[in-house]
């Protein structure tokens, strides 16, 4: 009979700065640099787990964000399926490290993916670590109008009617809705 496979969760971790920083940890059972992840809890959501597992296994606290994807390999003879989200640490820890991890490191995407021990972490991390760059490096939704206003001058003529009519639809809505009528 075939075993269920184990399901875990964890997360490409940011950290911001002139160069952004991602977090390996070490664990200390096997010596080895991998992404901070770990099994799910029962009646856990794989996004409550990465959360849960990055927090034990790097002392941050983390603000998560979008998801980047699944990692599928065997350990101990099952398949381990693992759900990766986008992450971002501020400050320093706010905890003690768990006490299967020996050491976090916060290295350039270069040197993290140098870093891993598995083959497998490292083309994961290789192909979802410049999409969590440069998500993590968009700008935020806090933006000015200046801002938003700039970027729809580089618009083509068809993008900016279709940006106008959205636009447009959504001031109606917003005025029928202050006057009752939504």
């Amino acid at each position: 009979m075939a075993r269920a496979p184990v399901m875990a969760a964890g997360g490409i971790v940011l950290r911001r700065g002139s160069t952004p920083l991602i977090a390996v940890v070490r664990q200390r059972k096997r010596n080895e640099w991998v992404l901070p992840k770990g099994k799910l809890d029962d009646g856990e959501t794989p996004k409550e787990a990465a959360h849960r597992e990055v927090l034990e296994e790097t002392g941050h606290d983390v603000a998560v964000h979008e998801f980047l994807g699944t990692l599928a390999y065997q350990s101990g003879g099952r398949l381990k399926v693992v759900h990766f989200w986008r992450m971002e640490a501020e400050g320093g820890p706010v905890r003690k490290l768990t006490n299967d991890i020996k050491a976090v490191d916060w290295l350039s995407l270069d040197d993290a993916i140098g870093r891993l021990s598995r083959e497998y972490e490292r083309a994961f991390l290789t192909q979802a670590g410049p999409i969590a760059l440069a998500a993590g490096l968009a700008p935020s939704p806090a933006q000015s109008a200046d801002d938003i206003d700039a970027a729809l001058q580089t618009l083509t003529p068809a993008e900016a009617v279709s940006v106008e009519e959205l636009r447009h639809g959504l001031l109606q809505k917003v005025k029928a809705w202050l006057r009752g009528e939504a």
